[in-house]
């Protein structure tokens, strides 16, 4: 489990117990990052779980804060599990470091929600249909985007993992996608023909949005992945986050009324896109019509 989730969960739990440690101790980033004699942004990134955490700083932190001996040993011993590397750092700059944390995140939920208006989302792309897409990227290295299409393939295979269970997942598709063609006619009828393919999986749902729906409130919020995740066996789950990305980085949103917010937008999408029968009719209609045309 390890190799799949990297040092993503240990780092958010380790950073959320650390937190409530010093809002506990009525201390300030300042006054702490001041005691240990490092930045303000360091202590954010630790907090927020961005980064590895040496076992030093934390029990350092659990001295200033008062914790008692056991949570100490328990905080230090989860640091150590801050630097586990997770199967995708191996992939240099295929992934970027605002991207590293999202990675971690999809390989550890039990339930994905994605809305997109723009492109067929990464879980879901043909090689042919990445490779369309960053066609337009002229200066990316042949190597590069080789490894970029084998990032997509190994994250594309929780959709069918056997151990953990696999994730349940849902997309709600702007029809807009559908019709947007990427890498030419050939690659656009081998990508719909993909999707109709994975719609057949247990676990997965795709539904399409259908232009006629009109203005409406997702279309506010652009593209976005709601993510959730298990019970461990001696935790409560980790909390879930709502991830939106840009050119240039990324958002991660895991206050209860953040994700409340996005639970709104995802109910309102729900009530408009056509169902799952619906919605595969439609891909397979827009398929011919590109075959055809």
């Amino acid at each position: 489990m390890t190799e799949d989730t990297g040092s993503t969960v240990p780092r958010r739990q380790l950073g959320r117990a650390l937190k409530e440690l010093r809002i506990e101790a009525q201390m300030t980033l300042d006054g702490v990052a001041e005691a240990l004699h490092c930045s303000r942004q360091k202590m954010w990134r630790i907090e927020a779980g961005l980064g590895p955490v040496r076992p030093l700083d934390v029990r350092f932190m659990c001295d200033l804060y008062g914790t008692t001996r056991e949570l100490s040993d328990a905080l230090t011993n989860l640091a150590a599990e801050t630097k586990a590397k997770g199967w995708w750092h191996s992939y240099g700059n295929a992934v970027p470091d605002w991207f590293e944390l999202y990675v971690g995140l999809e390989q550890a939920a039990s339930h994905l929600r994605e809305h997109d208006d723009t492109l067929i989302p990464g879980l879901l792309q043909t090689p042919e249909y990445t490779r369309g897409v960053y066609q337009h990227r002229p200066n990316m290295p042949v190597d590069e985007l080789e490894r970029v299409l084998e990032v997509r393939r190994r994250r594309q295979e929780i959709l069918i993992r056997r151990l953990p269970k696999a994730p349940r997942l849902e997309w709600i598709l702007s029809e807009a996608v559908l019709l947007r063609r990427v890498g030419g006619a050939a690659v656009m009828a081998g990508q719909l023909a993909h999707l109709l393919k994975r719609t057949e999986l247990p676990n997965v749902s795709i539904r399409v949005l259908p232009l006629s729906a009109g203005a409406h409130n997702g279309a506010l919020a652009g593209a976005f992945v709601m993510l959730e995740f298990p019970v461990g066996k001696r935790t409560a789950p980790d909390p879930p986050v709502v991830y939106c990305e840009s050119v240039t980085g990324a958002l991660y949103l895991d206050r209860p009324e953040e994700f409340a917010a996005y639970e709104n937008i995802w109910t309102s999408l729900d009530a408009l896109a056509l169902d799952e029968q619906q919605s595969r009719q439609l891909i397979t209609k827009i398929a011919e019509e590109v075959h055809h045309g």
